[in-house]
């Protein structure tokens, strides 16, 4: 029994729950106050991005718009309903073996794409650069991408999830919302006091700063959730978190 049984589909809630929940959340940390202490680049640093809020909008909209169109095809295609119009819900125990299974096969397909995307100069120059015009990122931003990377990395990486892990779409609502809540964290830019993701996470809105940084750009590939292929295949870099004299934090590369 989910909340929203009776009222809206699951496939509905699997298809735009998540963007509603990616601009509620991105929305808060953009509504708070500079919380310069807490802040991993100060105020003035945010002159190095090099792309206006207004159009940072525009592209995130633009890739929601297209994953929303898949979202809906994908779980026609996959319906798992019964004669009756009825989909069986599996135990909570298989839900959240189908969870993780989907977070390792995103995380798989996200860092091959992704490594692959600086280490081919036409696809960094032509697509990828555009993600990282935002040098210092901030949470409206984390899907700020050129619409073809939006498309592979991000869509495609989500419908391959969904199919490999087999989880219905009320699953995915749960999935989908969490990894959007994930992402949108992963860029904030904050380094808050008890955030829960950067306790659990070691692949964090540090680790993936270091990235956004000139000599992290060809490390700290994982994304969203473990930074498992970066340490298995040499691309990890870790950091200190350094205090600033004049409040915040600095996340500085540990160059071997």
């Amino acid at each position: 029994m989910v909340f929203w049984e009776g009222y809206v589909s699951d496939e509905a809630m699997g298809t735009f729950a998540p963007i509603v929940v990616y601009w509620l959340y991105a929305g808060f940390y953009q509504l708070l106050p500079p919380l310069d202490n807490y802040r991993l680049h100060t105020k003035k640093e945010e002159v190095k991005n090099s792309v206006p809020l207004a159009s940072v909008v525009k592209g995130v909209l633009l890739q929601q718009l297209v994953q929303a169109t898949v979202a809906q095809a994908l779980f026609l295609l996959t319906s798992k309903a019964n004669a009756s119009g009825i989909v069986i819900q599996p135990s909570i125990a298989v839900q959240i073996g189908q969870i993780v299974v989907a977070m390792l096969v995103m995380d798989t397909w996200q860092y091959f794409v992704h490594r692959y995307m600086h280490h081919n100069k036409f696809l960094y120059r032509h697509v990828h650069s555009q993600h990282h015009k935002l040098v210092v990122p901030y949470a409206i931003g984390a899907l700020y991408n050129h619409p073809l990377e939006g498309l592979l990395l991000d869509t495609f990486g989500g419908a391959l999830s969904f199919l490999v892990s087999g989880m219905t779409a009320r699953t995915a609502v749960i999935f989908f919302c969490f990894a959007v809540i994930k992402t949108v964290d992963d860029h904030c830019g904050l380094w808050l006091p008890g955030n829960i993701f950067h306790i659990i996470f070691q692949n964090n809105t540090a680790y993936h700063d270091i990235h956004h940084q000139l000599q992290g750009l060809k490390y700290n590939y994982s994304q969203p959730f473990f930074p498992i292929w970066d340490k298995l295949l040499g691309t990890y870099m870790p950091y200190n978190l350094v205090k600033r004299p004049e409040g915040g934090f600095e996340a500085r590369a540990m160059k071997d």
